[in-house]
């Protein structure tokens, strides 16, 4: 399962935690404005905004899990099983296979209001990448500097919703996160005031007992809780080093280990981590086993290109021994 935010300092960033059980060869993938996009059934992009990201390059095609383009606007799919429904392809429609939604909005969309726009007339369509790489079930968050919407292609159809808490886990959809939402409205950072009763002198025995209840398990509800009070609460100086170290906490509070978490073929576990400052399109990430912060900044490769960009993860542990 995965977790995906949107933070704002001094500069906007935008990232998430990806946990499955195994990872496809990602790389951090730079597509410069002139790759041409061939979609398959609404034609070649010769030209777009550029957008850095984290990508599994198949067929020389970069298959995203989260991009941001270089007008800032930021797209991650996140797992959806059981909910997510992909549709045939519909006559009058823009029919846009889900491997291909991140180019689609962000190669021609600058913002969150063009994004919706185009969302009008979407129809995520039943085709997959290849016969070895069939679709995953996705729901997706897109954010910009300043707000937050999440995409779910379900039975009923395409659900657009606002998301003012700038979070995204997985299952269920959307507006039953939003609703659970108020059954945590006593938390606070506060030490807890006493309405137990008037008649009864109760005192805090220890710290942060005003997050009593906060959730600690690894479910997509209970992270969406834990991230969304995190993210909410957080406070950070205006550095890029105070501001992406303080992104990277607010999602090390929902990562997943290895052997909590137990699935066919392994354990579920974060892969990767990532931040993006969509001003400077600086794309950052943590692996499993590799804590240091990397970066790679989108702006010191030719824009002008037609070829893609990707950087191996550097996945091996970087430790400093200071004496």
């Amino acid at each position: 399962m995965c977790t995906a935010i949107a933070y704002k300092t001094k500069d906007h960033y935008f990232g998430r935690n990806l946990d499955y059980e195994f990872a496809y060869n990602q790389t951090v993938t730079i597509t410069p404005r002139n790759y041409p996009f061939v979609f398959r059934r609404m034609g070649e992009m010769k030209s777009h905004y550029a957008m850095i990201g984290m990508a599994y390059v198949q067929e020389n095609y970069p298959l995203y899990y989260d991009a941001t383009n270089e007008k800032g606007l930021s797209m991650a799919g996140l797992n959806f099983p059981y909910n997510a429904d992909y549709k045939p392809e519909e006559k009058g429609r823009d029919n846009v296979s889900p491997f291909e939604f991140i180019p689609w909005i962000l190669g021609q969309c600058a913002n969150v209001g063009e994004a919706r726009e185009k969302l009008s007339r979407l129809n995520l369509m039943n085709d997959n990448f290849s016969d070895e790489l069939p679709l995953s079930p996705l729901h997706w968050i897109i954010s910009d500097r300043e707000e937050s919407i999440v995409v779910e292609s379900v039975k009923e159809g395409l659900k657009i919703y606002d998301d003012p808490v700038g979070v995204m886990t997985n299952n269920p959809t959307f507006d039953y996160h939003i609703t659970n939402l108020a059954n945590y409205m006593s938390l606070s950072a506060e030490d807890p005031e006493n309405n137990f009763s008037e008649k009864l002198k109760i005192n805090p025995y220890s710290r942060g007992m005003g997050t009593i209840g906060l959730p600690g398990d690894m479910s997509s509800a209970s992270r969406f809780i834990k991230a969304a009070f995190t993210l909410a609460n957080s406070v950070s100086g205006d550095t890029e080093e105070e501001s992406v170290s303080q992104f990277f906490h607010i999602l090390s509070s929902v990562e997943q280990q290895k052997g909590c978490c137990k699935v066919e073929g392994g354990w579920e576990h974060t892969i990767y981590s990532s931040c993006c400052n969509i001003d400077k399109g600086i794309y950052y990430y943590t692996t499993y086993e590799n804590s240091r912060i990397t970066g790679v900044d989108m702006y010191r490769e030719n824009l002008d290109s037609s070829e893609l960009a990707s950087y191996p993860l550097i996945m091996e542990q970087q430790i400093f021994m200071q004496n």
